[in-house]
């Protein structure tokens, strides 16, 4: 099974959840300035919300995929609001993606807000979460 992983973070939390996927995949965790090289069974898409949307490079990387994507998994962060799913579905439609139903989500670090996370829990369960995807 081919497996990639691609991330877009400001703050590093997004960026925490892409190493602990790589960590339980193998795959390297990559930002999504850089394309897909290969086609691949599963693309882990770890994002959060910046402006209440998914960020333009996180569009732009799909938008210019031209790899064959068996199916997007989302993992996001975010402060205060819910997960990116929504805005990710809206993007894989319009595309002709396929979005997996299961996603992971959980609350991110900002200035003043939820300090520490995503914390040991929260990648705990995230390792759960990507080996039930991957097996």
């Amino acid at each position: 099974m081919k497996i990639a992983i691609r991330y877009y973070t400001k703050t590093g939390n997004t960026k925490k959840l892409a190493d602990c996927i790589a960590e339980v995949t193998g795959a390297q965790a990559i930002t999504v300035d850089n394309a897909l090289t290969e086609d691949v069974d599963i693309l882990f898409l770890c994002n959060s919300i910046y402006g209440a949307n998914v960020d333009e490079s996180v569009k732009t990387f799909l938008d210019q995929n031209t790899m064959k994507i068996g199916q997007i998994v989302n993992i996001s962060t975010s402060a205060l609001l819910r997960s990116t799913y929504s805005y990710v579905k809206k993007i894989a439609k319009e595309k002709g993606l396929n979005l997996s139903e299961k996603e992971w989500h959980c609350k991110g670090e900002f200035k003043i807000f939820r300090a520490g996370k995503p914390n040991k829990d929260d990648l705990a369960s995230l390792t759960k979460f990507v080996k039930e995807i991957i097996e």
